[in-house]
């Protein structure tokens, strides 16, 4: 039996996934979690063998999340289950310790075999990941990270990354302190991080 928790902000998703879980008679859902806080707490407490873990959620971000199961030392196995399939995402789940990989409009045949799989300490992603993943060790060159950040939001990014405040940035890049607070937001919004911490988390985790 592998027993699992689910980690998802949305109520309608947990459901359909709990309906899907329900089916499989090798699987026990011992709890849910609203956001990565809540996962790792509720993780500790249940023990669970299995973690399907949402990686973008409004307190407490999958990715935070992934990198403190995954240092346990008898942490459980982690299947990132989402609507993101860019490269960026899928790197810095696989990097904080996920073993598997897939998106949230998998089949439920697909999503069935990712949940055996991960569960029984396998690394199993969905078809489009595995693309990525193969071009990648190919060899291809890799795209530049997060490509919806102008250059302008990049260096603050950067900049941000490396500790710095909002009035340091601004005094390094001779730009006006709301300019700069206008750009931090900007960077929130599309990298679908809620504070500071969480972007330059997701900055390391790609080599920003």
């Amino acid at each position: 039996m592998i027993t699992v928790l689910v980690a998802d902000d949305h109520p309608l998703f947990r459901k359909g996934l709990r309906a899907l879980l329900a089916t499989m008679p090798e699987v026990s859902v011992v709890g849910e979690a609203v956001d990565g806080r809540a996962a790792v707490d509720l993780a500790l407490e249940l023990k669970p063998q299995l973690v399907l873990m949402d990686l973008h959620m409004p307190a407490g971000d999958g990715l935070t999340a992934i990198r403190r199961l995954a240092s346990l030392p008898d942490g459980p196995h982690i299947l990132v289950v989402t609507m993101f399939e860019d490269d960026d995402s899928v790197f810095a789940a696989l990097r904080a310790g996920a073993r598997g990989y897939v998106l949230k409009d998998t089949d439920d045949a697909e999503m069935t075999r990712a949940i055996l799989a991960v569960g029984h300490g396998e690394a199993i992603f969905s078809a489009a990941i595995a693309s990525r993943i193969v071009a990648f060790f190919a060899g291809r060159p890799a795209a530049e990270p997060f490509p919806s950040l102008t250059a302008s939001e990049r260096n603050v990014l950067q900049l941000m990354s490396r500790g710095l405040s909002n009035d340091v940035i601004a005094a390094q890049l001779q730009l006006s302190a709301k300019t700069v607070r206008n750009y931090v937001s900007n960077v929130f919004s599309k990298l679908h991080v809620a504070s500071r911490a969480e972007a330059i988390a997701r900055a390391r985790d790609a080599g920003i």
